[in-house]
């Protein structure tokens, strides 16, 4: 059960993300990714939402994670997720982890993206 939850909120995730960019864009025409930079600010929005609605205010609410949090906003967006972490710590004082997370993860993402589109590009 837990799969296809997962599953129809990924489902449903990927499809609104897919709505809100056409929406977004089509007030917005410049070269900025301003869908992205949206999709991914609503997203985190949501996600913190989720976390404490789900984790802190109602607990009975925790059969829905695997179709809010993992599956719906895992699909909208995967920033959200990241910025949960990057909250999560420093809620816990936890600076330097957070920074070095914060810092690797932008890096990494970059140069992986980068290396992806080289390998792409040289086939």
């Amino acid at each position: 059960m837990i799969y296809f939850m997962i599953a129809l909120g990924g489902a449903l995730g990927a499809l609104s993300r897919f709505a809100v960019g056409k929406w977004v864009n089509s007030f917005w025409q410049a070269q900025f990714p301003m869908a992205t930079l949206s999709i991914n600010a609503v997203g985190s929005f949501l996600m913190g939402m989720a976390f404490v609605l789900i984790s802190e205010r109602v607990p009975s609410l925790e059969l829905l994670r695997p179709l809010i949090m993992i599956g719906f906003l895992g699909a909208f967006t995967t920033f959200s997720t990241f910025s949960l972490e990057i909250v999560s710590l420093i809620n816990q004082q936890a600076w330097l982890s957070a920074l070095s997370y914060l810092s690797l993860s932008c890096l990494l993402g970059i140069l992986a993206l980068a290396a992806g589109v080289g390998l792409a590009r040289a086939f």
